[in-house]
């Protein structure tokens, strides 16, 4: 692949990241949670934190070959090779890109399941019920993604990065910096290898799902009024999922860079 299309990229990638670190940096509560905070039942969170941890074990161990059944992994994967080998035999800035659109083609596809899903969920008041399939949505997005760029998702390694990637994207100040530049080390050629082991990911990043969107889930366990906090479930996909792009987008073009860059 022409390598200045590829540099080109990948400075255009950064001011990417940083427009996602900026918008993110800062947590915004609304005074809609001071209100409903005094209802919230004080083991609630530890209730959420449980149950997203047991939703990866139980996706990560069982629900992967399931969620495969609803889209066409062997077509994705070919799908990638012909485009890597048409971007290697065109060698122009389009056909780099077009790796990005099909990509967005499948985050607009699962938003909108993650949005049916959770609505349809806080309609009947199902706010913790709903968490392995929220789970299992936001892996099917991101499992599409990874494809799309070249890249899989059964070893460890790429579960841990997967976990990772969720956690930091949820985060804001200090820990969205430091997660970014952990992932971002880990991405270089010979780079950084994660500290934590699969186990402890899954604890870290179901931790922070439980502190995100423990009056979301709150809400979504009241029925019909649950629509409202059931419909959040897409937002967080979307911002999950943008961050995946990123980062697998990151990984793509430093794979194919002829020497090392430092980003």
């Amino acid at each position: 692949m022409n390598q200045e299309h590829i540099k080109k990229e990948l400075k255009k990638l950064v001011k990417d990241e940083e427009r996602f670190i900026n918008k993110n940096i800062t947590a915004r509560d609304g005074k809609w949670q001071e209100k409903v905070s005094q209802y919230i039942p004080e083991t609630l969170d530890k209730t959420l934190d449980t149950a997203f941890c047991k939703a990866f074990q139980l996706v990560f161990e069982k629900g992967t070959g399931f969620i495969e059944k609803t889209y066409n992994k062997e077509k994705r994967e070919q799908d990638f090779k012909v485009n890597e080998y048409s971007a290697d035999l065109r060698n122009d800035k389009k056909s780099i890109k077009k790796f990005g659109k099909m990509a967005f083609g499948s985050k607009v596809l699962n938003m909108a399941i993650s949005t049916a899903e959770g609505a349809g969920m806080g309609v009947f008041g199902m706010g913790i019920p709903d968490i392995p399939i929220f789970i299992s949505v936001i892996l099917k997005s991101i499992y599409e993604t990874a494809l799309h760029f070249g890249f899989g998702y059964e070893t460890e390694e790429e579960q841990i990065f997967i976990l990772k990637l969720i956690e930091t994207a949820l985060c804001h100040g200090d820990g969205l910096i430091n997660g970014d530049m952990e992932i971002n080390d880990w991405i270089k050629p010979g780079g950084m290898p994660f500290l934590t082991d699969k186990k402890t990911q899954t604890e870290k990043t179901s931790c922070i799902l439980a502190n995100e969107m423990l009056y979301l889930k709150f809400i979504q366990g009241i029925p019909v009024v649950g629509v409202a906090g059931g419909i959040s479930d897409v937002i967080y996909q979307k911002k999950i999922t943008d961050y995946a792009v990123l980062k697998y987008k990151r990984r793509f073009l430093i794979k194919h860079m002829e020497e090392d860059v430092v980003i």
